[in-house]
């Protein structure tokens, strides 16, 4: 018999996968799983099971009365779970948090394989993860505990989701405690990461991507791109990848790999250091293409630090630019991100 994973992102940042059997609805599997999403009636009367379902396919019968969701709502992504049969695999926003479903999020080992250098700017760290880790949506972050420090640090997913062994780019940070202890790290010395996390994730593919990575930014969109080789490959996606010196580009034959997976995709680099001699000098928001913005026709997905984020806002309001959809992430070196 086949299933469907399906996706619940909590209000909190949590996300947390159950496998739906074919002609479960999701309440019942989530019930299976031990997640107590909110419910009354459970027969499609009251209401109270609403959630918006934010990518794949599903069939919601007509078993429910449109007190409970009216056909607006339904055609806005608006579901009733104790309703929803899933066809697909799919996400499901659920607006309450975690905890108060009775869940959390996952806690799982990882054994470190490799841990890449690239001068003094980023580390490339790759673990290894047993069959059972959870599931992660590209563009998402885990939390990872620091050994002896009692302190984590989050970092995206620079691999595909489902995959024996997991990456991530890591900016190294003098003093900082993880760089600290990445100095030493050996293969197979083991971490405990927390997750999977975040609002940011690619969506439903619908238009043009137009992907903007600061520094160590670029970790999610190599997910998302690797995970767009393998499942839509002629989708069309610009990627501007903006850092502040020569040195802290990285990574690039990995994103330059993609130009012969993905025919439609297309890639530039710009540095912001005056002193650079990279054909590309100055921000982001200066070397974004007309035509990558399709006219606002355009899911936009942004990943860099605060005035960064801050700045490709100001130049959407200056240009007059709306894209279809704008998500982004913020991060700091040492503080959890936070998405929009």
């Amino acid at each position: 018999m086949s299933s469907f994973k399906v996706a619940l992102n909590f209000e909190d940042g949590v996300t947390r996968f159950i496998d739906c059997k074919a002609g479960e609805k999701v309440l019942d599997a989530a019930f299976r799983a031990k997640i107590n999403l909110p419910m009354d009636c459970s027969d499609g009367v009251c209401g109270t099971c609403k959630c918006r379902a934010e990518s794949g396919s599903y069939d919601l019968g007509d078993d429910y009365i449109e007190d409970a969701l009216t056909e607006d709502e339904k055609d806005g992504g608006l579901v009733l779970t104790c309703q929803m049969v899933p066809q697909s695999d799919c996400v499901i926003a659920v607006p309450t948090s975690s905890s108060a479903c009775k869940t959390g999020h996952a806690k799982f080992a990882a054994t470190v394989s490799k841990v890449q250098q690239h001068n003094d700017a980023a580390v490339v760290l790759e673990m290894n993860v047993d069959a059972n880790a959870p599931v992660f949506l590209p563009g998402q972050y885990v939390n990872i505990d620091v050994p002896g420090s009692g302190q984590h640090r989050s970092y995206s997913f620079s691999s595909a989701p489902g995959e024996a062994k997991i990456s991530f780019l890591i900016k190294k940070i003098p003093g900082g405690v993880m760089s600290t202890w990445l100095e030493s790290a050996k293969p197979g010395e083991k971490l405990e990461l927390h997750g999977p996390l975040g609002s940011f994730y690619l969506r439903d593919l619908q238009r043009p991507l137009l992907f903007l990575a600061g520094g160590t930014g670029l970790a999610p969109f190599l997910s998302m791109l690797e995970v767009l080789a393998r499942t839509n490959p002629q989708q069309k996606v610009h990627l501007i990848y903006g850092v502040t010196r020569d040195l802290d580009l990285v990574q690039v034959e990995e994103v330059e790999a993609y130009v012969a997976k993905l025919p439609n995709f297309s890639f530039a680099t710009v540095v912001a250091e005056a002193e650079s001699n990279h054909p590309r000098k100055g921000w982001v928001t200066q070397h974004i293409p007309a035509d990558a913005l399709n006219d606002g026709d355009v899911d936009v997905y942004l990943c860099g630090p605060p005035p960064m984020v801050d700045a490709v806002r100001k130049y959407f309001d200056d240009e007059g630019v709306k894209p279809n959809s704008f998500h982004y992430e913020k991060f700091t070196p040492n503080a959890p991100a936070k998405a929009a």
